[in-house]
């Protein structure tokens, strides 16, 4: 069989081209295994151009000239709907870039200014305003948007990109998959690619993902240096969850040469030093995302909070952990009661969490509410885990085991869902099957010790979306 019948669809041949004219870079990707030897990674993994092109050596400063330049056109002309949708998709890139929420507020503001003035073919605010849906977690109207996109660009490569990451939010896989098949048989790139492996690791097809990764860091140009950067963590987070932290560090320094203090990167490697028992290095990862200079409010604050508390706790520090869940507890709270209509960027399923991870009685109730609103929304895998841990806390132990089973039937291969399901079985008396989903933890995660299940649970979902 030969290399390109070893791809798991029809490649379009433009991509053929791209292998063939990529020998040395191909041969090493469809040697490797789901099981390799990081040490041998490192070449393939690496990025392979100069991540110092002009213009791009400190990013919020080349985005902040921008947004000046179009700053000053809209002053000019107020009423150019173009301009504003151009202010607008530099405001969406800035908040993107930094966390900083003002910047999405800033971006819907111009968005809509746009279309007060352009009511008609401005694809490109409605894009803007369906990504600020996205940032908010308000997906149903993300999709509402994107659709209405499609009706008049039926090939509109963000609209289409949109629906792949809603629908994953949701849980609802089969229309994500067909929205990134799209994109990957329209134009196969690095970012395409990536989206597409995302589906397949919902869909708990590993394999599969992994040499979806692979080839779209093949497919991978100079200049591109966020998607170069995201597409690594992403990878980098796949590998930490099967246990493989050498490959997954490796993964994460990799986006941070490509991009220095990537919030994403900081926050996962971060996490990952947690896990290894390198509290000192963890904290100084935790202080690059949030500076002591950070004054703006940022979508990463109450994750950073968190992983600073799980530091705190796990060296037996408990003044300090409290201390630092509560200003976390303070900002979930103010986050999730304006709602999405007034510019929230609301967290439930993270407020949620929080409440089980302080384990007192009186919250749970709460966190059960929160959670059943959730539900609602979105029923992708770890909302219905969150969801099965409130029930379960609540002793509403039947609920809990039908929850679980629902997000163990979306195929995502996650050692933390396959213990939880093992907890609830044991709490029913089902000691045999509690076994066997502590076998298939352990199958997902060869590593999952006590000290995984203690530094799981950091709010960490997919920022970069």
């Amino acid at each position: 069989m030969n290399q390109i019948q070893l791809f798991h669809y029809k490649l379009p041949v433009k991509f053929i081209w791209l292998l063939v004219a990529a020998p040395i870079a191909t041969s090493l990707f469809f040697t490797i295994s789901p099981h390799f030897n990081s040490q041998k990674l490192q070449a393939p993994y690496r990025y392979n151009f100069s991540p110092s092109i002009p213009g791009t050596s400190d990013r919020r400063a080349t985005l902040q000239q921008e947004i000046t330049f179009y700053q000053e056109k809209v002053r000019e002309n107020p009423d150019s709907g173009l301009n504003l949708t151009a202010l607008a998709q530099t405001y969406l890139k800035m908040a993107k870039a930094t966390g900083e929420s003002n910047w999405y507020l800033l971006a819907e503001q111009a968005a809509k200014r746009s279309l007060s003035h352009l009511p008609f073919n401005n694809q490109g605010a409605i894009i803007v305003l369906a990504r600020v849906a996205q940032a908010r977690h308000d997906f149903t109207q993300a999709i509402r948007l994107a659709e209405q996109v499609l009706k008049l660009q039926p090939s509109n490569d963000n609209a289409i990109a949109i629906l792949v990451t809603s629908n994953l939010a949701m849980g609802n896989l089969p229309p994500a998959k067909t929205a990134a098949d799209q994109l990957v048989n329209k134009l196969p790139s690095q970012g395409n690619l990536t989206l597409q492996a995302l589906v397949l690791v919902a869909q708990g097809q590993d394999k599969a993902a992994i040499e979806t990764f692979q080839y779209a860091l093949a497919a991978e140009e100079p200049g591109e240096l966020g998607t170069s950067a995201w597409t690594r963590v992403l990878l980098g987070q796949f590998y930490y969850k099967h246990g493989q932290l050498e490959l997954a560090e490796n993964l994460y320094k990799e986006a941070l040469r490509i991009l220095p203090r990537y919030p994403l990167a900081l926050l996962h490697l971060a996490e990952l030093e947690t896990r290894k028992g390198n509290y000192q290095t963890a904290e100084s990862l935790y202080a690059q995302v949030l500076p002591n200079s950070q004054k703006s409010a940022t979508i990463f604050d109450h994750a950073v909070l968190r992983g600073k508390a799980k530091l705190q706790q796990l060296q037996g520090n408990e003044a300090e952990a409290r201390q630092l869940l509560n200003q976390a507890e303070i900002l979930l709270r103010q986050e999730n009661a304006t709602g999405h209509t007034n510019g929230s960027f609301g967290h439930r399923r993270e407020l949620a969490r929080l409440l089980l991870e302080k384990n007192h009685p009186q919250d749970t109730a709460e966190a059960l509410s929160l959670m059943q609103a959730e539900i609602n929304i979105r029923r992708d895998a770890q909302t219905l885990d969150t969801l099965a841990w409130a029930l379960l806390r609540s002793g509403r132990l039947a609920d809990a085991q039908a929850k679980i089973q629902a997000a163990l039937q979306l195929g995502t291969k996650d050692a933390g869902i396959f213990y939880r399901a093992g907890i609830i079985a044991k709490a029913l008396g089902n000691k045999e099957q509690a076994l066997n989903y502590e076998k298939l933890a352990q199958t997902v995660d060869p590593t999952f010790n006590a000290q995984a299940r203690l530094t799981s649970g950091l709010g960490l979902e997919n920022l970069g979306i």
